[in-house]
């Protein structure tokens, strides 16, 4: 790797909050709000340029709550329920806070759409001047939220902070290995994903997985109900946990530096990255050879 990368260090928070459900409920939409923001003077407190929260970090609309079908059978969504000028007002004061803190903020909500359109599942970033630089919208949705919830997205979205580039992912999609390969194909230095409903012991080790093979960090930011089994945390390149928040249900972050140059990244981000590049490109096919006995695949020992 060139010298230039390796000098690339940002710090990153990585949170975990409480789950709010009910979009209807004015007092839990502030309530959700005014925990995201002490968890980013937290964030900021420790020194961190850039924090980053679950899906749901302020509400996760319930299937059950907006079904026109509901409250016990699943059906479209009526998003005239949500609490729409509430919601936007809390995601104003994040943003506003910040630009007071200087602080990088990627947030997840639901991110309304021209009716009759249903809106989408979506992460802000947020800059530390306090601007929606760019939003990632979930693109391999679940059959229910697909079918009955949300619009999905079409595009991977790249931001950088300090020449620290991120990639966005979100709820389910830690699933499908072709999105964080994508990923590393842009470059990316870290993952940010976000997540509600994943199956957290199954989540937590394919996020691993995913850090270790594509040789880049990732932060696996999950709801305070599953930190007992999988708390928000992050990943070094060679799949090992930097820091994880606490197993007890608290909200709280946990805070690493995303450097290149670290013993964590030294060997992944240096050999092992590059030649996994290298090697895709081709470099075998001037060593494959025309040999009877490698083309007979019945051929005795």
């Amino acid at each position: 790797m060139s010298e230039a990368r390796n000098l690339k260090s940002v710090r990153l928070a990585v949170a975990q909050t409480s789950v709010r459900e009910d979009p209807r409920d004015v007092e839990a939409l502030r309530e959700g709000g005014r925990e995201v923001r002490a968890l980013m003077r937290e964030a900021s407190a420790q020194g961190a340029q850039i924090v980053h929260f679950p899906e749901g970090a302020i509400c996760f609309p319930s299937k059950f709550v907006m079904s026109v079908d509901g409250p016990d059978a699943v059906g479209p969504a009526d998003w005239d329920r949500c609490q729409w000028p509430v919601l936007q007002s809390e995601l104003a004061a994040i943003a506003e806070l910040a630009r007071d803190l200087r602080l990088w903020t990627v947030i997840a909500s639901v991110h309304r759409l021209t009716g009759p359109n249903r809106p989408h599942n979506s992460l802000y970033g947020i800059s530390d001047r306090g601007q929606v630089v760019t939003r990632y919208d979930e693109r391999l949705l679940s059959k229910t939220k697909v079918s009955y919830m949300y619009s999905p997205g079409i595009s991977p979205v790249t931001f950088e902070v300090d020449g620290v580039r991120f990639g966005c992912l979100l709820g389910i999609e830690i699933h499908y290995p072709e999105l964080f390969a994508e990923y590393e194909k842009l470059d990316v230095d870290c993952v940010l994903f976000s997540t509600t409903g994943v199956s957290p012991g199954n989540g937590a080790a394919q996020a691993q997985g995913h850090a270790a093979t594509n040789s880049y960090w990732v932060s696996f930011s999950v709801p305070t109900q599953h930190s007992a089994t999988a708390p928000s945390g992050i990943i070094a390149p060679n799949g090992d946990w930097l820091a994880r928040c606490p197993a007890d249900g608290s909200p709280l972050v946990a805070v690493v530096d995303i450097d290149d140059g670290s013993e964590a990244a030294a060997e992944a981000v240096t050999y092992a990255r590059p030649w996994r590049r290298e090697a895709r490109a081709g470099i075998y096919t001037e060593h494959q050879v025309s040999d009877p006995r490698s083309e007979d695949r019945t051929a005795a020992f």
